[in-house]
């Protein structure tokens, strides 16, 4: 089964730009949200969620992710320039991409998070640390 992905991002190239890295992988996009209440909408439609920190109505990417996982159980993986900003962080939150980005970046993340790949095969993808010091797993 193929994953879908739920990008939450306001600025529409970025977004479209991830989208189309995404399609071209053969991944379907539930949907492109710009703010809170357009995410929480597509959540449900969503294995993984592509989370910007800062969007239309302020800094609410970290909440939205937080929410995407308590309600829907969504893998996280943040998209931002600004990862000091990744507060609260998601219980399914699995790491973050660095703006700017590259198509290798994304695919990573999404195949790691999808359970596609055995590791890690980008630099620009960090991974947050589990529980237990390890990196994070996919289980």
């Amino acid at each position: 089964m193929t994953s879908t992905i739920l990008i939450v991002e306001d600025e529409i190239f970025v977004a479209t730009d991830i989208a189309r890295i995404l399609e071209d992988a053969g991944y379907s996009v539930a949907a492109i949200a710009a703010d809170r209440q357009e995410a929480l909408e597509a959540g449900p439609k969503a294995q993984i969620a592509l989370v910007d920190v800062n969007l239309r109505d302020g800094p609410t990417g970290p909440q939205i992710a937080l929410d995407l996982s308590q309600k829907y159980g969504i893998k996280i993986f943040y998209v931002t320039a600004n990862p000091t900003q990744i507060a609260p962080k998601a219980d399914t939150a699995i790491g973050f991409i660095r703006k700017p980005f590259s198509d290798d970046a994304i695919l990573a993340a999404i195949h790691h998070a999808a359970g596609n790949a055995d590791r890690l095969s980008s630099p620009d993808v960090t991974l947050f640390p589990a529980a237990d010091g390890s990196l994070r797993s996919l289980g």
